[in-house]
């Protein structure tokens, strides 16, 4: 037993280090997948599996480019064409709609919370701003308050609504940010809290004495997505505009992790005080937090009101705020990868695992395989299974499944680049000039 445990530790050394043995092991590993969600049709084991393969990428060495291809591969054409094939493929792409807003609603939040360090639990106030922005105009109800123009628009102005969408709750987020820049901790909490009540309360209101919003009744029978005579109304079909959004986010927020403001937003996270003494602007750098992280969940709000073609304000309850950002806590607050982690398994285990789960029990109940007593009914024990697996999580993963790591630079490569070190030395000089000449504004 010794020895064969042994030569399974060598094996796995060798294949660590291995970039070939890596790539073989993985493409052997997704057409496996790939083949039994194909031929079985329905199989949620199978499906799930071949989302794994994304984490087995992730932990690879392979390179940056052969990764994004490897994963384009897999979203954009095995997992389509792989579920196609059964009468489940509509709820899988389901599925993976929800997923993609959901992660990128997560990266938003990761942004205020993970890197500024502000704990923002009405975050999905900016979620309701971009749905109803689009819903409104998207149906007859614009008419009741706008004398010119004819409503509702056409589904080809849900492109221009997206980027609108991200606008209007770019704003909201800066709103929300004036008042609550001198508060932190626990009375943040309380006072975005309270934004995501209120804005949930208002488009509840906000029937009279205009009706703009349909009040509880909600606005129904929103105009599809359209695009070239092409109308979007399956799930199949807003999973790729989802997914194309989502790869959008991961950019900017990985080109944002590493940047100037990137680096302000972790320093504020760690002092502010510190932070400001050198040269760090409170002000603009957590505006500028809220309203990025805002306007990523204000698209895919609109996205989500054009797949539901429905939305009322029971959708963005307080609820709702606090799974986002149990998404970000699972995952690994800071860490891009571990948010993307925490929001997919959540997601998957609310709309799927445990769904899928309860109907399983529930069909061996009434065949009378097993017997359930009602107060343990797999419907009502469904909120209490999903509490107990994230109570484990942050039991044994406290910083995340993916923690945050800062990058490790080669200070030797550095020191000895191609580039002359008086020129290098000037360059810094310069480069120190620009930061100090933008920073150094101390008013908060």
């Amino acid at each position: 037993m010794k020895k064969y445990i042994d030569l399974m530790k060598s094996y796995t050394d060798k294949v660590k280090d291995n970039k070939l043995a890596q790539g073989i092991l993985l493409g052997t590993y997704i057409l496996v997948t790939t083949l039994s969600l194909y031929l079985s049709g329905k199989s949620v084991i199978a499906f799930l599996l071949l989302l794994a393969s994304l984490l087995l990428l992730h932990f690879t060495k392979l390179g940056r480019n052969t990764k994004w291809g490897i994963a384009a591969l897999v979203l954009v054409v095995l997992l389509p064409l792989s579920a196609s094939q059964g009468d489940a493929y509509q709820s899988y792409m389901e599925v993976g709609t929800l997923v993609g807003i959901y992660v990128a609603m997560a990266l938003g939040l990761n942004i205020v919370v993970g890197l500024a360090g502000l704990l923002d639990l009405g975050f999905v106030a900016f979620f309701a701003v971009g749905a109803y922005t689009y819903s409104i105009f998207a149906t007859p109800q614009a008419a009741n308050f706008l004398s010119f123009g004819t409503f509702p628009l056409g589904g080809e102005y849900f492109w221009v609504f997206i980027l609108i969408g991200g606008f209007v709750a770019a704003i909201f987020g800066i709103l929300l940010g004036i008042p609550v820049l001198r508060v932190k901790g626990d009375y943040l909490a309380i006072v975005t809290l309270g934004f995501g009540e209120i804005i949930r309360i208002v488009f509840n209101n906000l029937d009279r004495p205009i009706n703009i919003t349909n009040g509880a009744m909600g606005l129904s029978s929103i105009t599809p997505p359209k695009l070239f005579g092409l109308t979007f109304t399956f799930p199949s079909q807003f999973y790729y505009i989802a997914l194309v959004i989502l790869v959008l986010t991961i950019f900017v927020v990985r080109r944002l992790e590493y940047s100037k403001i990137g680096r302000a937003w972790k320093a504020v996270r760690e002092n502010d005080i510190a932070a400001q003494s050198m040269g760090i602007h409170l002000v603009r750098t957590k505006l500028t937090a809220f309203a990025i992280g805002a306007s990523f969940s204000g698209m895919m709000g609109v996205v989500f009101a054009a797949k539901q073609t429905f939305v009322d304000p029971t959708s963005f309850t307080l609820l709702e705020s606090i799974t986002i950002l149990v998404m970000v806590l699972l995952g690994g607050m800071g860490s891009v990868p571990g948010v993307i982690l925490g929001a997919a398994i959540m997601t998957i285990l609310n709309m799927q695992v445990l769904t899928e789960l309860t109907n399983w029990l529930n069909q061996l109940s009434l065949n009378n395989v097993i017997s359930i007593p009602d107060a343990l009914s797999p419907a009502k024990m469904q909120r209490f299974i999903f509490g107990a697996i994230l109570i484990l999580f942050a039991l044994y993963r406290p910083q995340g499944l993916i923690p945050a790591k800062n990058p490790i630079f080669n200070a030797a490569k550095l020191k000895n680049g191609s580039t002359p070190k008086g020129q290098e030395k000037q360059k810094q000089e310069v480069s120190l000039k620009k930061e100090s000449a933008s920073y150094v504004n101390l008013d908060s």
